[in-house]
């Protein structure tokens, strides 16, 4: 049985009323950002073939056109060749520069940082508008190289800060401790530094996969036809015909997304 909370002598009426009062508007705003989110979800059962209520009955025939469709399909699998790679890009080259960074003071850090994690505050239309110029020139645009390429760039700074917040904490004594033992910089980095800021860079890759997995508006100046991702797959069908399929699409990536916030909260429990 859930017991009421129990309030210091000196609390005043106003005191508990504060406190209800917060709680209650938290749960209005949560129950106000998830209430669409969830409204969308039972539309993926709907035998009608438009995203209406009253629902006239129930059907899985849109998740069947979902794994059936040659082009629901090839977008899937654009989706899961580069996410991964881009978060795996991310991720080592946002560890390397972290653990770079912790170790060593010089002048201009501060500002060496705020440009590394530019791409977490530039707008996504900047970023996407002035790669897709460079890119055209090069010949990377229209490729699943261009498109990495610019996803890890995205998703670097994420990794970059989640490592530097788990370095925080990280004794520089048992690099040194290794050091003196003979092993040398990469032995060290592997067998002592990873170990221990192994949780932060979990969380900061599952950060960057997410990134990558949603992006649309870079995808949108990037890819070509055949690189269609998943995010951009239902922005073109928003715009040319709305169907119960998005409203599939939309449930699996609510399922997808809701699992990686899981792990990430696991980890991070892990970690205290």
């Amino acid at each position: 049985m859930k017991m009421l909370p129990v309030f210091p002598a000196y609390a005043t009426p106003l005191d508990k009323f504060g406190w209800w009062a917060l709680r209650v508007l938290c749960v209005a705003l949560l129950v106000f950002m998830l209430l669409p989110i969830l409204v969308i979800m039972p539309l993926s059962f709907s035998s009608s073939s438009f995203l209406a209520y009253p629902m006239p009955g129930w059907s899985l025939q849109w998740y069947d056109n979902l794994f059936t469709s040659p082009e629901w399909l090839r977008a899937t699998k654009n989706s899961f060749i580069v996410a991964p790679s881009a978060a795996f890009i991310a991720t080592v080259l946002g560890t390397l520069a972290a653990v770079g960074l912790a170790r060593v003071q010089f002048f201009g850090k501060g500002l060496l940082m705020s440009i590394l994690i530019l791409p977490m505050v530039v707008p996504v239309v900047v970023v996407a508008v002035a790669t897709y110029l460079v890119f055209a020139r090069i010949g990377l645009a229209d490729s699943y190289t261009g498109l990495i390429i610019v996803h890890a760039a995205l998703g670097a700074p994420f990794v970059l800060t989640t490592v530097m917040a788990t370095l925080q904490n990280f004794n520089q004594n048992l690099v040194r401790a290794s050091r003196s033992l003979g092993a040398g910089p990469v032995e060290t980095f592997f067998r002592v530094t990873l170990p221990v800021i192994a949780p932060g860079v979990i969380s900061g890759a599952l950060f960057a996969f997410a990134i990558s997995f949603d992006e649309v508006v870079v995808t949108l100046f990037l890819a070509g036809p055949t690189q269609t991702t998943l995010p951009r797959q239902m922005f073109t069908g928003i715009r040319e015909n709305i169907t119960p399929t998005i409203a599939a699409v939309a449930t699996l990536l609510i399922i997808f997304t809701t699992s990686l916030m899981l792990v990430l909260e696991w980890i991070r429990r892990r970690r205290h």
